[in-house]
């Protein structure tokens, strides 16, 4: 900085320095807004919980779990049926475990089997589709 030589140098240093000192306070004011926030415990629990719900593991873990578990309660009912007997219930039990058990120790391949149905399943469909488009450009 250069040496103030005039009165009026030395006016235009200390607004200068009085502006820059209100800028730099708003900002020290601002860090502190967003420390003291970030330090409230109801904001750490929601930013805790916004990071697990972003993390992949944790959605792939859960929609294994839901998925073993539905296929497992779906394959008690159908194997229940309407009958109450407690052997079937205990057998139903015994399958619903045993099922979900796979299907969450094992997903990728639940995934590779589910793609491979719907693709099987999904290309007939649109050969269907096909020759009805081809039927319909014959007749017109």
């Amino acid at each position: 900085m250069e040496p103030i030589k005039t009165q009026h140098e030395l006016r235009a240093a200390i607004i200068r320095l009085e502006y820059q000192q209100a800028e730099e306070g708003k900002a020290l004011k601002e860090q502190f807004q967003t420390a003291y926030n970030s330090v409230k415990p109801a904001n750490i629990i929601l930013n805790t919980l916004k990071d697990l719900g972003d993390s992949d593991f944790i959605k792939d873990g859960v929609l294994n779990t839901s998925v073993g578990f539905g296929t497992g309660y779906l394959s008690k009912m159908l194997f229940q049926g309407v009958v109450n007997s407690p052997i079937k219930k205990l057998l139903g039990s015994a399958i619903m475990f045993g099922i979900t058990n796979f299907v969450t120790k094992h997903p990728d391949g639940i995934k590779l089997m589910g793609a491979k149905i719907f693709k099987f399943f999904g290309s007939k469909s649109a050969t269907k589709n096909d020759e009805n488009d081809e039927n319909k450009q014959v007749i017109d």
